[in-house]
């Protein structure tokens, strides 16, 4: 049986929910999405994620959350961390942070679906473990039902990315890297079966430096000033990938860049996050 699994790229703020819950709807009809996943580091203010905006999350469809660098970033977050099945902390984060290392998700026609998040050690903070060592290890941990897995790396490197890619060719079903905040165009399956993309980009506002208001940021490009950067408004698309899965063997068939516009004139939803 082929599964489609829907990848969504980082969150941003206001402007990112906002776009997610009109276009996630109709990707989930156009193209027979079976499992939604999507990065939601950004979506408290651009950085983060609140308890009330993780329950939004679950209302919207997201089966599978993964986070990155900032998910400690609002201490609410940390007893959903605890006791979420849902979303994952980087995977190679010290066995002593909260959250969970992998998440299974049913699908809506049966086969489950794992997630794995892993954070790069390249020009990022914290200083974290090996990401191919915790992933060896969390892969050997999952249950042997588990056919079809998929890893997000949170990193700023590409060669980092590309590197894990490789890795994990044959051993994960999809292999997305996230953070950066711009799409890349070189999707492709692997040689053993496994889908990759360096990164899915935003789901955010595009007239930006990367989801930023743009004189925020070139001021303190400019000047060297402490700046707030906020979370810019224009230009709203969702971005991400589909990738079709085989849930007998895992291996991918197909991966396809999807983009979904914010609807014209539309208004955000009615929270100051």
């Amino acid at each position: 049986m082929d599964i489609n699994i829907l990848c969504i790229g980082d969150v941003v703020g206001k402007p990112g929910r906002f776009v997610l819950s009109r276009a996630l709807p109709r990707l989930v009809r156009e193209h027979s999405i079976d499992c939604v996943i999507a990065n939601v580091e950004n979506i408290a203010g651009g950085s983060g994620l609140t308890a009330a905006l993780y329950d939004k999350l679950c209302r919207y469809g997201v089966q599978l959350l993964t986070m990155g660098d900032h998910i400690y970033r609002r201490g609410e977050i940390i007893p959903v961390l605890a006791r979420s099945d849902r979303i994952v902390r980087p995977a190679n984060y010290p066995g002593e942070a909260v959250g969970r290392e992998f998440a299974v998700a049913v699908t809506r026609r049966g086969p489950s679906v794992a997630v794995v998040s892993l954070l790069g050690r390249l020009f990022m903070r914290p200083i974290v473990d090996c990401p191919f060592h915790a992933v060896d290890r969390v892969l050997k941990a999952l249950p042997p039902e588990i056919r079809i897995v998929v890893v997000d790396v949170h990193a700023e490197a590409t060669s980092e990315k590309v590197a894990l890619g490789w890795y994990l060719d044959g051993r994960a079903s999809v292999v997305f890297g996230t953070h950066t905040h711009v799409p890349t165009a070189d999707e492709r399956i692997l040689p053993a079966g496994t889908a990759y993309i360096t990164d899915l980009g935003m789901t955010g506002p595009y007239d930006s430096v990367l989801g930023r208001r743009t004189e925020r940021v070139t001021r303190f490009l400019l000047t060297g000033m402490p700046e707030p950067f906020e979370v810019a408004q224009d230009d709203v698309r969702l971005c991400g990938i589909v990738a079709t899965v085989d849930s007998e063997t895992g291996r991918a068939s197909r991966i396809v860049r999807v983009r979904a516009d914010a609807p014209p004139n539309g208004e955000c939803e009615a929270s100051d996050d």
